[in-house]
């Protein structure tokens, strides 16, 4: 009995991944040439002729350079979302630049906020880390202190 629920649950999966998505075009002028009624105008073609689904989301080009179509979605783990984190941390200490074109700078309060937080994360999981996870947030933890103080000490003396 449990077999063949559990097989009709992933028919059901099945079915709704390939259903796709469904865009309406809903703006007041088209994007092409800036004219009034023109998008209702071919939304109204559109609807007339034969549906098309749209691509799903991990079809899609991405308008990022950098990313290609052909590279796998990244897996989340406990260890690459704590490695973000103190990769921001990092970023509110000055050490890492931003994405974008400003110049590094240092914000000591979000940076001990994210401190807190990866401490925070450390206390709760504990008993549920394998040794290298509690090794890494250890040495992370020890860095990013160590790399605040020396900041902090820097602001105080003139």
């Amino acid at each position: 009995m449990s077999q063949e629920s559990e097989e009709s649950q992933e028919r059901e999966d099945e079915q709704e991944q390939s259903r796709g998505f469904r865009v309406t075009d809903r703006r007041r002028f088209s994007f092409e040439s800036g004219e009034p009624g023109s998008a209702e105008a071919a939304n109204e073609k559109r609807d007339a002729g034969p549906e098309k689904e749209s691509p799903t989301p991990d079809t899609t080009q991405s308008d990022d350079p950098q990313e290609t179509a052909s590279s796998p979605p990244v897996e989340i783990t406990f260890s690459s979302f704590i490695l973000g984190l103190s990769t921001q941390a990092l970023m509110y200490l000055g050490e890492v630049p931003p994405a974008t074109d400003q110049i590094a700078s240092t914000d000591l309060f979000a940076a001990q906020q994210m401190i807190d937080v990866i401490a925070m994360l450390q206390r709760k999981a504990v008993g549920n880390l394998d040794a290298g996870e509690a090794q890494m947030l250890e040495s992370i933890l020890f860095d990013l202190r160590m790399r605040y103080v020396e900041l902090k000490k820097k602001e105080r003396s003139p």
